[in-house]
């Protein structure tokens, strides 16, 4: 069993879903230029995403999105008469790779905006490079631990506010009131945890351990030990690739989940699924604003995105939550309505117009960035794994605020 879903260089490369209107350009590095003529000078977008690496999944899902919405933005006549380009680079689960490519898509193709970067440490790696060197615009699509209110840098994933308040009572409720919190030993989780805690224990649980471990462990027999002696009933994991497939098998192995215990994670998604046999994480609750299986039933709008998607990116690169794909998808389009609104790409215009944007349709339902916060509003559904499937078990009654910044 392959410990993480690894796509390479040459897999990507052999799409040929991703070859159709995408032209190589060195090493790590794609030019997907429109298929239409135009007069007007393109509007450059620059994607900095993980094509290769631990989770190189993620990011060749969100390579995908990108080119799926530049795609049917430019089918429609592009932004303000212009079409849009993209421009990708690889920033391959490596900060020091990923910087030296991110100052490449600004200082040589002068980009008029960046997407990407899944996880937080990467955010914070290239962040600078793009907004405070490059003075460029700088959209985060992937779910994090909040806390990121740097000027001209607009979130739209969810942030613990969205992912735990209304979660966290579900799992207590569906599994119990004695929690851990193993954890990967980097930003994302040590924020995630503080807020995680303060909803757990203002909800009657209780913290029972949070530890943290180096991200390239993949023992975990003494956490185990720990989760069993102590009689945990959820674990609240925030482990990531490659020692998250390890540890849910030693978990299993264990008899965790055989005596009633309830694992969660809030990055799951359908990509992850594939990292474990299904019998390993059967029952695993987590909370994103987007599960396939559930809300393509609900959401005619998502329906369409998703078949649009399967359609274009066959294969065993899914379009789904925890990967930053919808929060790429939600990003595009926002930024989209920002410069309509703005009739301009200069950043301090569309920074302005897109405070306050609005999309009436996207995956899992509509989205809104909240004013003077630049974190977005966003549904968010909570879904058990079911036969390596998910099926949505509760939902937010309406778009849930990010509480940040």
């Amino acid at each position: 069993m392959s410990e993480t879903p690894h796509v390479n260089r040459r897999r990507f490369l052999q799409s040929a879903a991703w070859m159709s209107g995408a032209m190589a350009a060195g090493a790590g590095r794609w030019v997907v230029r429109p298929a239409w003529g135009a007069t007007g000078a393109p509007i450059k977008v620059g994607i900095a995403t993980d094509l290769t690496g631990a989770i190189g999944y993620a990011g060749n899902a969100n390579a995908n999105v990108a080119k799926l919405v530049t795609k049917e933005i430019n089918a429609k006549g592009g932004i303000l008469g212009r079409p849009i380009e993209l421009l990708i680079e690889d920033t391959a689960s490596n900060e020091s790779t990923a910087v030296a490519n991110v100052r490449k898509l600004i200082q040589r193709d002068k980009v008029d905006v960046v997407f990407g970067g899944i996880t937080s440490s990467m955010r914070n790696a290239i962040k600078d490079v793009i907004v405070t060197r490059g003075r460029t615009l700088y959209i985060y699509p992937q779910l994090y631990e909040g806390k990121e209110c740097t000027p001209y840098i607009f979130c739209t994933g969810p942030t613990p506010a969205q992912q735990c308040d209304e979660f966290i009572p579900w799992l207590i409720k569906n599994g119990g009131k004695r929690f851990a919190l193993p954890s990967a030993n980097y930003v994302w989780p040590h924020v995630l945890n503080q807020y995680a805690r303060k909803v757990i224990e203002g909800n009657g649980g209780e913290v029972i351990f949070e530890e943290y471990y180096p991200l390239d462990q993949v023992e975990y027999s003494a956490t185990v030990n720990k989760i069993i002696t102590n009689k945990v009933d959820v674990v609240f994991n925030t482990v990531i690739p490659p020692g998250v497939g390890p540890f849910f098998k030693q978990l299993y192995e264990a008899g965790f989940s055989k005596r009633g215990g309830r694992l969660s994670c809030v990055y799951y998604d359908e990509n992850t699924l594939n990292i474990n046999a299904p019998h390993e994480i059967e029952g695993l609750a987590s909370c994103l604003d987007y599960f396939k299986a559930g809300v393509i039933k609900e959401d005619a709008a998502s329906a369409r995105i998703q078949a649009e998607y399967d359609k274009q990116f066959p294969g065993n690169i899914a379009f789904a939550a925890g990967s930053a794909a919808t929060g790429m998808y939600r990003g595009l389009k926002l930024w989209e309505a920002a410069v309509n609104e703005a009739r301009s790409v200069n950043r301090d215009a569309v920074a302005k117009a897109l405070d306050h944007a609005k999309i009436a349709e996207g995956p899992g339902g509509p989205a809104e960035m909240v004013p003077g916060k630049r974190h977005c509003k966003m549904r968010m559904y909570t879904a058990v794994a079911k036969g390596g499937t998910y099926e949505i078990v509760a939902r937010s009654k309406g778009l849930v605020d990010p509480k940040e910044c």
